[in-house]
């Protein structure tokens, strides 16, 4: 990471904006521009909008800063400095993929670079200001704050005290000079649109910082604090904040609020609290320093909070010790804050970060407490221009301006939601989004929902549709690849959710509502028009299970031309979902749609069809290819003493589709087990009369269970009550005995595994057990018919499912065991294949909406209009008729190394429309990176950014001491050179370069032509 000349920033800015209309990456409409000349006084200074970046990544570069003033911050905690500033910090050093983990404290740049950064982003920013106009009706209403650590000694060190009165006033420094006489000659020269008067350089102030957050190290005892405040405040007369740490509210209070919120892999040591300054007395410091401010003439305050020093465990930072910040850190810091405030009677003025976030940030400032400050959230993809948003929000309360004191009462309101609210519980976002695709080279644009859908529907191109009421024409791209979209519209269980990118904001897209949305929509209009298919092949196959996995085979297959017949042992197709699943979940007319729609494509049922699988007699028959989809339809049995009829949960609810009002269980009823079985057994049981109470009992903690969130909510509110960490071992005379468990160790799936208490029992009083502890395969009647099955039982099949047995195949529950119903259409659309690739006949469902969607992807202009505005907005799920909306479309565009990167160490480049995919791709600009490793935390793929996308270098040797593929132009001997090294192959060229037939070789020249071309400023 090196500095960037200010002469340089200035041409970059200028060139970058007449090119693409934005500057350092943040699109001209997420520039935020002042309406008013509202603003708060604030440390002796006037602020416009008191938020901005927290000291940390953010402003500790000028480009940071910069970008960050574009997008509305107007307060800058400028990152910390301290004496020893050679020091190495271990890489990769930040993890915020939820709440944040860093293990990089100090600027690693040395003092003098820092402040060198900091006066040219003084400069800079009041350059933006100018050009683009961003508050025409009060200027230079903002203010940079310093921040040192970490003890006195070092403080008082002569390269500290020369920064600290540097920044006081930068006059007599070199680099003020330096910026003021390149920004004269930049406007001399006309390089600076909208700033014509030379003196406009002259007339920007040297006093850049009047004041200073103290941060210490975790451990400084009060004493070593309150000693360095006053020396700031009396030595060095200028106003003060000293940070304090979350510890203050004791180890007992952190831990238990922590697990009750479900952070309880966070792991804590008490020692810290222990070792860190004590409520009381950093009370008593806090009074002392407020007395000594006052007889100074100075301010003094608070900053809540410091980060929380955890447990490295996650073994993806080097360190033993982490620091935690964002969301998780919250509850902590506003319950400080609520305490402090008490503790004062609202006057002791407090800087907020601890959590702030778009969500909350109102809240606090309506509460009296400002500046606040944001780091963690920045982090996340949308980046700086999510403050854009913020400041927004901000505009209305800076008309009422809160007094001088906080709301005691209003922070205490605040820090009792958050220990309930939802949105700071673990639970609220628990997804892994990376996939396991190696992140390429170029045409990296990915949609991660289409990933993670098994069937890999073409999600964004139809939510879009749905969002512009083109119902017929979604529903046409579901049923490329899915035939269910009624079913998958009620009770998918929605992986791809799991790695929508909103994820990354607040919540994903309500996705699977968008299906049913545009199945209701078009369905009636879909099913008039469309043709069956004529039979064009000869070779008959026979589907065995009308199930999800059945159907979808037998769609695909009649859809190319193949006669098919689904045998099926019951009276109507639909397998568990028509069967099991309560009509509270799903409505009877949903799965009737999905059947018509199958049967238009030209599928014959045969029903009540027995046996249920003969494969011997079906190939005699004249069936040339079987596709076992039988499901899993033997139930595990639930082990426990008992002398009392167990109810299955598979039965029970097949039963409760029928005749609700002779079924057996009544009274109180316990339902064993965590699945979307047990939910729905639950939520059937608690709709019959004679049941007075339903109880769910789980081995593990709510959290672990396997069951869809929405379908655990539900059954709370049906009155379903919960019990965790108990383990049914004895059923008699209407006592349910439990042994009480607790979660040791990870085990290899990863969650920490129950294991018994000993000694330690629950008894519940049970009237009826149901045991939904899951089903199993029929594994007696495959080996029947010859399949071959192993000791393990596994089924031995390829990669296609298809058996030892040629030309039978095996899809669904009745292959994976216990699944979902997308993973059986998937499964079905893979034995298609197989079968199709076996008859040399085209698959039609692989088909997808391609050619649409790469034509809106090679338009220009495309990125800077509806995506880039939806870009870092934050707004919940609400209304599902206006959730479209809300989806990102990454299926055009990705660009997420690009906004999370702080440094703007990721660029995107429009390349021009031919050989590349997509006309954005992404460079890597070496000499801009700390390798602090957040682009790798976000991206979607299994890669690195900063080590695997195409690298600009700014010297040779750079160039040589990276392995990252890239390049290099310099000036050799009055020519110009460009150095290239693909796929670890180093060439050299002078002159024109001609292209070899490597096709990704050919788009790294044509990237680099276009960086010669229009992208200079990088050079």
């Amino acid at each position: 990471m090196k500095p960037v000349e200010f002469s340089v920033l200035l041409k970059w800015i200028t060139e970058e904006y007449a090119h693409g209309r934005t500057v350092f990456g943040i699109p001209e409409c997420k520039f935020f521009k002042k309406t008013d000349d509202t603003s708060v006084d604030l440390l002796n200074g006037k602020c416009a909008t008191p938020v901005g970046p927290a000291a940390g990544p953010h402003t500790q570069s000028t480009q940071n800063i910069a970008a960050a003033y574009l997008t509305g911050s107007r307060f800058f905690e400028l990152k910390t400095v301290q004496v020893l500033d050679s020091l190495e910090v271990d890489k990769p050093c930040i993890d915020a993929a939820d709440e944040a983990y860093n293990t990089e404290w100090s600027t690693e740049l040395t003092v003098p670079q820092a402040f060198e950064e900091y006066v040219k982003a003084w400069f800079l920013i009041h350059v933006l200001e100018e050009m683009f106009v961003l508050s025409p009706n009060i200027r230079n209403a903002f203010i940079f704050n310093m921040s040192v650590g970490y003890d006195i000694e070092g403080i008082k060190s002569p390269k500290i005290d020369r920064f600290i009165s540097g920044m006081k006033n930068a006059s007599e420094t070199d680099v003020f000079d330096k910026c003021q006489s390149q920004l004269r000659i930049a406007i001399i020269d006309g390089k600076l649109p909208g700033i014509s008067n030379p003196e406009f350089a002259d007339g920007i102030s040297p006093d850049i910082s009047s004041s200073i957050t103290l941060s210490t190290m975790h451990g400084c005892p009060p004493e070593d604090q309150e000693a360095i405040c006053r020396y700031l405040l009396s030595k060095k007369k200028i106003d003060t904040y000293v940070k304090l740490n979350p510890t203050l509210l004791g180890y007992g209070f952190v831990k238990a609020t922590l697990d009750e919120l479900g952070y309880d892999e966070i792991e804590l040591k008490e020692e810290t609290f222990d070792n860190d300054m004590q409520y009381s007395d950093a009370v008593a410091m806090l009074r002392r320093l407020q007395e000594f401010a006052v007889e100074e003439g100075r301010i003094f305050g608070v900053k809540l909070s410091n980060t929380l020093a955890v447990t490295n465990n996650k073994e993806i930072l080097d360190s033993d010790e982490m620091f935690m910040s964002g969301r998780a850190l919250y509850p902590l810091t506003i319950s400080l804050a609520a305490k402090l405030s008490e503790e004062f009677d609202g006057k002791l003025p407090i800087s907020y970060s601890g959590g702030a976030s778009f969500f909350n940030i109102k809240d606090i400032f309506e509460s009296g407490i400002m500046p606040v400050t944001i780091a963690t959230d920045l982090l996340k993809p949308g980046g700086y221009a999510r403050m854009t948003q913020i400041a927004e929000l901000l505009e209305e309360p800076m008309r009422n301006i809160p007094a001088g004191v906080t709301d005691t009462e209003k922070l205490r309101e605040l820090a009792d939601d958050a220990l309930v609210e939802g949105r700071y519980r673990k639970e609220y976002r628990n997804a892994e989004m990376k996939c396991d695709r190696k992140l390429p080279l170029t045409d990296c644009f990915i949609a991660p929902c289409t990933l993670g859908c098994p069937v890999g529907q073409d999600i964004p191109e139809y939510i879009r549709l749905t969002g512009e009421k083109r119902y017929t024409e979604a529903l046409e791209v579901i049923i490329l690849k899915n035939p269910l979209p009624f079913i998958t519209g009620f009770i998918c269980d929605h992986e791809c959710t799991l790695k929508c990118v909103r994820n990354d904001y607040e919540e994903p897209v309500m996705i699977r509502e968008m299906k049913r949305i545009a199945a209701e929509g078009g369905f009636d209009e879909l099913l008039r028009t469309l043709e069956t298919p004529k039979i064009s092949q000869n070779k008959r196959i026979a589907v065995i299970g009308a199930g999800p996995a059945g159907l979808s085979a037998g769609y695909f297959l009649a859809q190319s031309g193949f006669p098919v017949t689904v045998f099926e042992k019951s009276d109507r197709p639909g397998g568990t979902v028509a069967h099991a699943i309560p009509s509270f979940r799903i409505p009877e007319w949903a799965v009737e749609n999905d059947i018509a729609l199958i049967e238009k494509a030209g599928v014959e049922f045969r029903l009540n069809s027995a046996p249920v699988l003969d494969i011997d007699k079906l190939k005699k028959d004249g069936f040339e290819y079987i596709i076992i989809a039988i499901g899993a339809g033997l139930q595990s049995k639930l082990r426990i003493e008992t002398d009392t009829i167990i109810f299955d949960a598979v039965d029970f609810l097949q039963n409760f589709k029928h005749a609700t009002d002779t079924l057996g269980p009544c009274g109180n009823v316990a339902v064993i087990g965590g699945g979307n079985t047990a939910m729905d057994a639950a939520r059937a049981a608690v709709r019959l009369k004679n049941v007075e109470s339903v109880r769910i009992i789980y081995r593990r903690t709510t959290r672990q269970m396997p069951a869809d969130g929405e379908e655990l909510d539900a059954a709370l509110g049906d009155g379903v009550i919960f019990e965790e960490l108990r383990n049914p071992a004895v059923f008699r005379d209407g006592v349910l005995k439990c042994q009480v468990m607790e979660l040791g160790g990870k085990g290899r799936d990863g969650r920490r595994r129950p294991s018994p208490v000993e000694g330690h029992f629950e008894e519940y009083r049970i009237d009826t057990v149901i045991s939904a502890i899951g089903s199993k395969v029929d594994y007696e009647l495959l080996e029947n018919n010859n399949i071959e099955v192993d000791e393990n039982g596994n089924i031995k099949v390829s990669e296609s499912g298809e058996t030892n047995v040629s030309n039978v195949f095996i899809a669904g529950d009745a292959l994976r065991g216990p699944s979902n119903v997308i993973k059986a259409i998937a499964d079905g659309r893979t034995a298609t294949r197989a079968i199709m690739k076996k008859e040399k006949v085209p698959g039609t469902f692989d088909t997808s909406p391609g050619q649409r969607i790469a034509e809106r992807r090679r338009v220009p202009g495309t990125f800077s209009g509806q995506i880039d505005a939806k870009k870092a907005v934050l707004c919940s799920a609400g209304d599902e008729r206006d959730e479209t909306h809300r989806c990102l479309e990454c299926n055009l565009i990705c660009n997420k190394c690009v906004e999370v990167c702080p440094n703007r160490a990721n660029v995107a480049i429009q390349t021009k429309p031919g050989i590349f995919m997509d006309i954005n791709q992404i460079i890597h600009l070496d000499a801009l990176c700390n390798e602090c490793g957040n682009c790798t935390t976000f991206c979607p793929y299994d890669g690195s950014p900063y080590q695997d996308k195409f690298t600009l270098f700014e010297s040779c040797t750079d160039f040589k001491e990276s392995s990252n593929d890239g390049f290099i132009i310099f000036e050799e001997h009055d020519e110009s050179v460009t150095t290239i090294r693909h796929r670890g192959q180093v060439r050299k060229f002078t002159g024109v370069i001609v292209p070899d037939e490597d096709m990704e070789f050919r788009q790294i020249l044509e990237l680099i032509e276009e960086v010669k071309a229009n992208y200079g400023y990088l050079l």
